[in-house]
């Protein structure tokens, strides 16, 4: 398929194409993919999911909007891992460390197990990253799902 423009299909329709682009990870990390995208649709539910199934990573970013510019984080995955990018992560008071990275803006924070973002040190980075987002979340309603693309030529997710 190739790259699609910005497309808002029936929740259906768009969990079973994400569960697609999941299911080409080897098991364990299509596994903690669910597990990270369950976490994050609860604890921002307003937030808008942009999916993109891109050469490099499958990415579910959230937004305030269905523009990326308006992303407060990202879950990205690839055949090793699953990591959560902070798009404005510079900014934050990180006191323990945890973030990866040392570009000018983005930073990372890498998830091998599920029960790490129930940490209260990673509660804090989520509210980091609500304070520092271009645009705020709503405070109530439910976001909807995006799929922003899909590239023809991907790495191997196994």
């Amino acid at each position: 398929m190739p790259k699609a423009a910005t497309s808002l299909v029936s929740k259906q329709a768009a969990e079973k194409q994400i569960a697609g682009f999941i299911d080409k990870f080897n098991p364990e990390i299509a596994k903690l993919i669910r597990e990270v995208r369950t976490f994050l649709r609860k604890r921002f539910p307003t937030g808008h999911e942009l999916v993109y199934d891109n050469y490099n990573f499958f990415v579910i970013g959230y937004a305030a909007t269905d523009r990326a510019s308006d992303a407060l984080l990202s879950l990205a995955a690839y055949a090793k891992g699953v990591n959560i990018f902070f798009l404005w992560g510079q900014k934050f008071d990180d006191p323990h460390h945890l973030l990866l990275g040392k570009g000018k803006q983005v930073r990372q924070l890498r998830i091998d197990q599920p029960a790490l973002l129930r940490d209260k040190r990673v509660e804090a980075l989520f509210i980091e990253a609500e304070y520092h987002a271009p645009t705020p979340l709503q405070t109530s309603g439910k976001g909807s799902t995006f799929i922003k693309s899909i590239s023809v030529k991907q790495r191997p997710r196994r």
